[in-house]
């Protein structure tokens, strides 16, 4: 498993998405400051081919890269959920290449092309990230709203101006 360092009782990694058939591209270096084309890799510039698995593990996301046959890790690459641009970028004249920024942890990196064979591959690919994204923030905030209301059933708000009786021949029932 790719999640190591967490140090949790139990931790459950859900696959999002896998996709039999992707593959990867040694592109050049960004000339521009507007983005990477896929036009300018060449077919010759094929590095791999292989299985692309999309893992989610609490707030973390992991894209994978594996072989197809033995399931062999290639490459994996951390999405940050709020700051998935950084790691996932979008081919800017073709919807179904990518480029994935690969860490190896200890500060090196480097950018490669992702392709996609179909279309819809791709645009899987980009709902699968982002329904990580959306679980993310409703996991924070729900997390954030659980911190509010424990907080203010902390005390009980007892106005003096109100009577307060309790009366006692009735019989109590907890909701």
């Amino acid at each position: 498993m790719s999640f190591e360092g967490e140090e949790e009782e139990e931790t459950f990694e859900h696959t999002l998405l896998v996709v039999r058939e992707v593959s990867v591209y040694k592109i050049p270096p960004r000339t521009t400051s507007g983005g990477y084309k896929c036009g300018e890799w060449l077919q010759s510039d094929k590095i791999w081919s292989g299985r692309l698995r999309v893992v989610s593990c609490k707030d973390r996301c992991e894209i994978r890269l594996e072989d197809s046959s033995s399931g062999d890790l290639f490459a994996a690459c951390f999405v940050d959920p709020a700051r998935r641009e950084n790691s996932v970028e979008p081919s800017l004249d073709s919807s179904r290449y990518f480029v994935l920024r690969i860490d190896d942890g200890r500060g090196k990196y480097a950018f490669i092309g992702l392709g996609f064979a179909e279309r819809n591959e791709a645009f899987d690919f980009n709902v699968a990230l982002s329904d990580h994204e959306k679980y993310v923030r409703r996991e924070k905030e729900k997390e954030k709203e659980a911190g509010e209301t424990s907080e203010s059933d902390d005390h009980i708000d007892i106005h003096p101006a109100v009577n307060h009786r309790l009366k006692v021949s009735g019989s109590v029932h907890k909701l």
